[in-house]
C-alpha cells in the first residue's frame, strides 16, 4: 500500500477526528472509506449522465426501439414454438 500525504483544514481534521473516535476507527480507515464512497457516487452520476444524454439522441432512441422490436418477435417466435 502507498503511503499519501496530504492536509486538511483545521475544523475538517477536528471532524475526522471526532468521528474516528465515535466509530472507533483509525483516521486512515474512515478517509479510505469515505473517499471509495466518494468516488463510486461520481462514477454513478457519470452513468446516469450518459445514460440521460443518449436518451435524448435520436439515433439512439431509433437503435434502442430496433432492438425491442426484434426483442418482440424473437419472443412470439418462441411463443409459437410452445404452442
Amino acid at each position: 500500500m502507498a503511503t499519501f500525504t496530504s492536509s486538511l483544514p483545521d475544523d475538517l481534521l477536528k471532524e475526522l477526528a471526532h468521528t474516528a473516535k465515535r466509530l472507533k476507527l483509525p483516521k486512515n480507515k474512515l478517509i479510505e472509506k469515505a473517499l471509495s464512497i466518494y468516488l463510486e457516487q461520481l462514477d454513478k452520476a457519470a452513468y446516469i449522465k450518459s445514460y440521460k444524454r443518449a436518451g435524448d439522441d435520436p439515433d439512439m432512441i431509433a437503435m434502442a426501439e430496433e432492438g425491442m422490436a426484434d426483442y418482440f418477435t424473437q419472443l412470439q417466435e418462441l411463443d409459437n414454438e410452445t404452442e
